[in-house]
């Protein structure tokens, strides 16, 4: 090897150290306002499927029994969190969770859904979703969002014809897959909390 090559190969050794180092530093100074600003979105949607809630209190979940049991009703999702929530005289008036489905059309869809002691679904509000812009992404908008508030039901189904049954929505159109997904998490969730009751 030539000098040249030597003092090449130190040079790009060093260069690619610097920017490893210098992004290192990055993620660490960033890790924990990125940490806080989604915690900051979670608590917000746990209250805006749950207004009523004073305060939340963490629900253990045994992650491979839940995963397990919801692979067997054939859900592909996962309940990352679970709280109970509490008034103001600390009584427990229902759940919030946080889902995630695994089935969308642009990947993972991540959402809190908030269901009442006696099994009345709040509604639900996204963390996390990335399907077609006009066609999944009109799952945030209150039309569609808004069905599953005060749906009573272990299970929803979605239709393309219009809802008539007090567990159906209507299917976002030409976004299938995403209402699938979003249906598909609702369940888990609602499953999940049937186990817990």
């Amino acid at each position: 090897m030539s000098s040249e090559s030597i003092k090449n190969t130190i040079s790009l050794m060093l260069i690619t150290l610097i920017a490893g180092l210098l992004l290192g530093a990055v993620y660490e100074i960033t890790k924990e306002p990125i940490r806080k600003e989604n915690q900051k979105a979670k608590e917000e949607a746990y209250k805006a499927v749950f207004a009523d809630a004073d305060a939340f209190e963490d629900v253990k979940i045994d992650e491979d029994k839940v995963a397990k049991a919801l692979d067997e009703k054939g859900l592909d999702a996962t309940i990352n969190e679970a709280m109970k929530v509490l008034d103001k005289s600390g009584q427990q008036i229902g759940y919030v969770l946080t889902v995630t489905d695994h089935e969308g059309y642009g990947g993972d869809i991540q959402f809190a859904m908030g269901v009442q002691s006696d099994g009345t679904l709040n509604g639900i509000s996204f963390l996390s979703i990335s399907e077609t812009a006009g066609l999944g992404m009109k799952a945030k908008e209150d039309a569609f969002r808004k069905q599953f508030e005060g749906k009573k039901t272990d299970q929803i189904v979605y239709t393309k014809n219009g809802a008539k049954a007090d567990n159906e929505i209507d299917a976002l159109s030409g976004a299938t897959i995403t209402t699938n997904a979003v249906t598909n998490g609702v369940n888990a969730g609602l499953y999940f909390i049937s186990t817990l009751q």
